[in-house]
């Protein structure tokens, strides 16, 4: 089990246990939190369970093992309940996932219909036809801050209920992922903030009510959600789980997102970006007010919902998943460990970097991806899709693996680049510096390509992100903490194993 300490501070009374359930689109992780107020704070992370995740494919359709997850969850809720030191007992459980999927649900509780991942292709007719409508996708963006995204729940709804009518009959309830897990421990049935906000059909006014206009563009009942409560609002205490007695179930910020912004340790100048690197590269900032106007509408940019309430206007970025989809097709040359994964980051390290490699494309600009284009959503062959769109542009395809590799950490981080200037000149701000983390955050390569690209230096944290952020709304509701900003502080000062990349210069 790997183990992670912030800070040093000394031993006393014993410490609040908290445990932070975070399901990411390709693995999940049952994270136990120890917290000693004493000497500034300080918080011990014991990983209780880990287990991967993956969507399945039946037919021409995408689905979740929701049964699969639920057993994961619990047998990581019970190894962290044994892993309490001796007189002590776990505080609290708190849950966080990837957003905008969701479950229908009847009167009792039972879900009415299969869980399709968001990754189904099932709404593209839908999102072009939305696309060319541009009064209505105008529309939609000013009243709920959310692009039109092919992962939108609003479009998934939309689908759902135009090819199964009789679905207004059964359902009664629509829940985000971490709303039914929640459900499942505590028996409430409610909707968190953070994850409501990206789903296409919360309004983007500060008091966080769902959009009617939105709601009744795509057909969806209102009655199915409720106002969405605040991340920090205790559920009640866990129940069905003998070993979590006594234990509250607390709505954390749902999505896992929301939970890594609220582990970062900003600054008080509000010159941070802020990035989340994994599947997807989520980079934004925190704001009072979202970023609206067709300029941001153009940009895809997201208004979701940060832990207290307020916004964090972000871009998502197609991230390391076409990494992690490109091994399927190196099956031999897959890394298996830590070990392998260093030699391959090397490897690419050794190539010279895609952006000074013929610049001289058909399409112009430097030899590099074009990310989110929607080529690399789910296509069956991650290898063809990129092969594809180099062949368009005519660009060279990689030799190899480490070919492949180097091409996408670049190209990622040329995208991260450019979402900063776009931020900066939407809002006038200047960052001073990228705070990184996710499993992105751990690659040395990707994180000084970014350094590189966006002329600013990026501070890496090898922590568990989003599960730190998790574990620090559990502490507040707890009253363990006075508030974020005490956490962060404490976080700042005393926070270890981060790594700083400083840009390099062009010609080196």
């Amino acid at each position: 089990m790997a183990r992670h300490t912030i800070s040093s501070g000394r031993r006393g009374s014993a410490p609040v246990a908290c445990a932070a359930v975070d399901l990411g689109a390709t693995s999940g992780r049952v994270i136990l939190g120890l917290w000693a107020g004493e000497a500034g704070g300080r918080l011990r992370l014991t990983e209780a369970h880990r287990f991967p995740n993956a969507y399945r494919e039946l037919g021409p359709h995408a689905y979740w093992d929701i049964g699969q997850l639920w057993h994961e969850v619990r047998s990581g809720l019970v190894k962290a309940a044994a892993l309490v030191p001796h007189g002590g007992r776990l505080a609290s459980v708190g849950v966080d996932s990837w957003g905008c999927d969701h479950v229908l649900l009847d009167d009792s509780g039972r879900i009415v219909f299969p869980l399709h991942a968001y990754r189904d292709n099932r709404v593209q007719p839908a999102l072009k036809a939305l696309n060319k409508d541009r009064a209505s996708s105008a529309r939609l963006y000013a009243a709920t801050g959310i692009p039109n995204l092919f992962y939108n729940t609003s479009l998934h709804l939309a689908e759902t209920l135009d090819r199964y009518p009789a679905i207004r009959g059964l359902a009664t309830r629509c829940l985000f992922l971490p709303d039914y897990f929640n459900f499942l421990l505590s028996g409430r049935l409610e909707n968190e903030l953070t994850i409501s906000s990206t789903s296409q059909l919360l309004g983007v006014q500060p008091q966080a009510e769902w959009a009617p206009d939105a709601l009744a563009h795509f057909g969806i009942p209102p009655e199915w959600f409720r106002t969405p409560i605040l991340p920090g609002t205790p559920l009640g205490p866990a129940r069905s789980i003998p070993e979590l007695r006594g234990a509250q179930v607390i709505a954390v910020p749902g999505h896992d997102t929301a939970c890594a912004y609220d582990a970062m340790p900003a600054s008080e100048d509000g010159g941070d970006l802020y990035l989340s690197s994994g599947t997807w590269s989520l980079i934004g900032f925190e704001n009072p007010t979202p970023l609206l106007g067709p300029a941001a509408q153009k940009a895809r940019i997201a208004n979701e919902r940060a832990g207290g309430g307020h916004f964090r206007p972000l871009t998502n970025i197609d991230g390391l998943f076409l990494l992690e989809q490109l091994m399927v097709e190196y099956p031999e040359q897959r890394p298996k460990n830590a070990k392998d994964w260093a030699a391959l980051v090397s490897a690419a390290e050794a190539l010279r970097p895609a952006s000074k490699r013929n610049t001289r494309a058909a399409a112009g600009g430097p030899a590099l991806l074009k990310l989110n284009d929607g080529s690399f959503a789910n296509p069956a062959s991650m290898r063809a899709a990129i092969d594809s769109q180099l062949r368009k542009r005519k660009l060279p395809l990689p030799a190899d693996l480490a070919g492949y590799a180097r091409l996408i950490y670049d190209s990622i981080a040329h995208s991260h680049a450019e979402a900063m200037h776009l931020f900066e000149r939407l809002t006038n701000k200047q960052f001073k510096r990228i705070l990184m983390v996710g499993g992105g955050s751990k690659n040395r390569l990707l994180c000084q390509a970014t350094a590189d690209a966006a002329g600013i230096p990026v501070h890496s944290f090898s922590l568990e992100g989003t599960a730190v952020g998790n574990i620090a709304r559990q502490l507040i509701a707890l009253g363990a903490v006075k508030d974020l900003r005490s956490f962060r502080h404490h976080l700042s000062a005393q926070l270890t194993g981060s790594a700083r990349y400083h840009p390099r210069s062009r010609d080196s």
